[in-house]
């Protein structure tokens, strides 16, 4: 049975694990998702109260679009969303928000990081969570990964759909060391002959990624921001017209969303959530700052647009380095195969475009990939 990795348990990574098991039914497929956070969902996470847990708030995407361009070509992806009640249209008021014509808006009944547990349900996929990928190798026609702690494994196919950044972080045979440096040092202690027997060795684990891929992963490029989540004790009031805003006019904030009420969701049993997005430009000039001194800031300003909103029970901030895809690989191929004998291939938003559809098109260029390849 072949060993599948998938590094991250986000909308990418969870669509291609339930596309590959439901594209080859019949074929002997061990999948397995690594993902360093403690909780599925990516980009697509939703943040529980430490005081109720059905208190929750989406501290990355914050709702789903559907556009006129792929209304045909996605559709059977949003029927099962909606039939399994996992997506329902957005009916509830959002100020500020320009919608191009054809569009339709969906929410998330039960959060967004509902999507990226959906698919990972329907592929039946071994998945582990806090295992921080940071090497690979090749051994023996296989790729050993290693993480942060615990010992490495082998896999027969590993799938990387992390940010670009990440990728690139990487260490192992994947990375293009300097390994004539390395060899000239083996050559002057262990003698000519290994050095040219060793020569093909390094030229041959070292180089899995090509020049000019590295050039094109590099050239990727992402916007930055923080987010809150703000969480009440139930029978709090937010007393709005509306359930989410976009700010035009404050240096740090760019959205507010009353969750609950996005989701058009009330309930005596658990209190209402508040989600804050900073903008980009404040995102980057405090992206290398701490938590703990930028939150107080997003909360001076939220204080001016939102004067007396109610003290909160619990507020976790969320620091997003990789935010949106500003610039995405050449031509947005969907995927990147950088080694076929294993396979080893990466994907993404990076590769698309950063909304639920460009993760779509990249899970199933990732799939046909591996069916190509296989």
């Amino acid at each position: 049975m072949a060993r599948v990795l998938i590094v991250g348990a986000g909308p990418t990574g969870s669509l291609c694990a339930a596309l590959l098991r439901r594209e080859l039914p019949q074929r002997p497929l061990r999948i397995v998702l690594w993902d360093k956070a403690r909780g599925a969902g990516g980009r697509m996470t939703t943040s529980r109260s430490p005081h109720n847990p059905r208190c929750t708030a989406d501290l990355g995407a914050q709702y789903i679009t559907l556009r006129p361009a792929y209304a045909q070509k996605h559709q059977s992806f949003y029927e099962d969303l909606l039939a399994h009640g996992v997506l329902k249209p957005l009916t509830a008021p959002v100020e500020g928000m320009v919608m191009e014509e054809g569009s339709h808006n969906f929410v998330t009944p039960q959060g967004i990081s509902s999507i990226v547990k959906h698919y990972l349900t329907e592929s039946g996929a071994d998945v582990f969570y806090e295992h921080h990928v940071t090497q690979i190798y090749l051994r023996g026609g296989k790729w050993e990964v290693c993480k942060k702690t615990g010992s490495p494994e082998q896999f027969d196919i590993v799938v990387l759909t992390i940010p670009v950044p990440q990728i690139l972080q990487l260490q192992g045979d994947i990375v293009n060391k300097m390994k004539n440096a390395l060899l000239s040092v083996d050559a002057l202690l262990l003698g000519r002959s290994y050095y040219r027997g060793d020569a093909l060795y390094y030229n041959e684990r070292q180089n899995l990624i090509k020049e000019s891929q590295k050039q094109q992963l590099e050239s990727v490029s992402y916007s930055s921001r923080f987010a809150l989540g703000l969480f009440y004790e139930a029978g709090t009031w937010i007393d709005v017209p509306w359930a989410a805003q976009y700010i035009t006019n404050n240096p740090c904030i760019r959205f507010i969303s009353i969750d609950n009420k996005k989701r058009n969701i009330e309930s005596s049993e658990f209190g209402p959530s508040v989600v804050v997005h900073t903008s980009v430009p404040f995102g980057t000039a405090h992206l290398e700052w701490d938590k703990e001194k930028v939150q107080p800031i997003i909360l001076d300003h939220l204080e001016n647009i939102m004067p007396g909103l109610p003290k909160p029970t619990s507020i976790k901030c969320q620091k997003w380095r990789y935010s949106q895809v500003t610039k995405a690989i050449p031509s947005c191929p969907g995927q990147m195969t950088l080694h076929i004998k294993p396979l080893l291939v990466c994907g993404g938003d990076g590769f698309t475009h950063s909304n639920f559809d460009g993760c779509i098109d990249s899970a199933i260029c990732i799939v046909e990939a591996l069916k190509t390849n296989l």
